[in-house]
């Protein structure tokens, strides 16, 4: 009773209350995503980011476990970070969990701070695209493909056609503009932090204990103890969460708003293609 009526007072009647909010951004960075499959996108946090820098106080921790995803979307998530983080003049401590990898580092690096457990694995800074080929099938099942275009390059990288050369080079010349950009971003955060190695932007991955070893992270350790430790033990930790909208359910962060429809079954197989790509990106560190 006592907690509560001090939550009914004004803070600052609170006896120099510090109130830290927690925004926790967990899974695959990809466009779209649903009530069952939970991604990360601008979409999907913006609303959880503006609601967390805008509660008063010292600083805005963030807790991210992501195996990576989409450039674009992790870009655009660090980027309202710290448009944010300079608005509002609040320091950002970053958490990780499990894995802050590729582009999940690539939001971790919009942290004034990165502390991680010293089995966490960070890294991972380079660019990969995935397909699979399938000529081989649709011959041996009697399948003809058939393909009409607008354009010489329309169906570049077809998997049901074999690979030319040319359309390989132009993909790795994209991915190397795209490794570019997040090279620069890294240099850029952890400017006179970063170790001279030669593997640091290969597309290595380490644990936190090495991350902190070669300059990826700033130090080891858990939430609580450190936010605790920096801003005192009364410090309340604050987690940002999602409004919840009719029955109950978490509008936001990686959900939708959308119940089933008579489009659920298309949805349904387009999002077990989507749930194996994101299992990939979680598998290759083990998880």
């Amino acid at each position: 009773m006592k907690k509560l009526l001090r939550r009914l007072l004004p803070r600052s009647m609170r006896g120099g209350e510090v109130v830290i909010p927690v925004l926790r951004l967990q899974g695959a960075i990809m466009s779209g995503g649903g009530q069952f499959r939970p991604t990360l996108s601008l979409a999907t946090t913006a609303g959880l980011i503006e609601k967390a820098f805008a509660i008063p106080g010292p600083a805005v921790a963030i807790s991210i476990n992501s195996p990576g995803g989409s450039p674009v979307q992790s870009r655009l998530i660090y980027k309202r970070i710290r448009d944010l983080a300079a608005e509002k003049n609040k320091k950002v401590l970053v958490f990780v969990e499990d894995v802050a990898a590729s582009g999940g580092y690539m939001i971790a690096i919009a942290g004034d701070e990165i502390i991680a457990d010293p089995s966490s694995i960070v890294g991972s800074i380079g660019v990969v695209s995935a397909s699979f080929g399938f000529t081989d099938l649709i011959k041996k099942i009697g399948v003809e493909r058939r393909v009409y275009t607008a354009g010489e390059n329309k169906a570049t990288l077809d998997p049901f056609q074999p690979e030319k050369k040319e359309d390989i080079e132009r993909l790795k010349k994209l991915q190397l503009e795209v490794h570019e950009t997040f090279i620069d971003m890294v240099k850029d955060r952890r400017r006179g932090k970063l170790k001279d190695d030669p593997d640091l932007f290969t597309g290595l991955f380490w644990s936190g204990k090495k991350g902190l070893e070669l300059g990826l992270v700033d130090s080891l350790g858990d939430m609580r103890t450190v936010l605790r430790d920096r801003y005192g033990a009364k410090a309340e930790l604050k987690l940002i969460t999602a409004p919840r909208g009719l029955f109950g359910r978490r509008l936001g962060l990686g959900s939708s708003t959308s119940g089933f429809g008579p489009d659920v079954a298309g949805a349904v197989a387009s999002g077990l293609v989507d749930a194996a790509e994101e299992r990939a990106l979680w598998s290759r560190f083990g998880l």
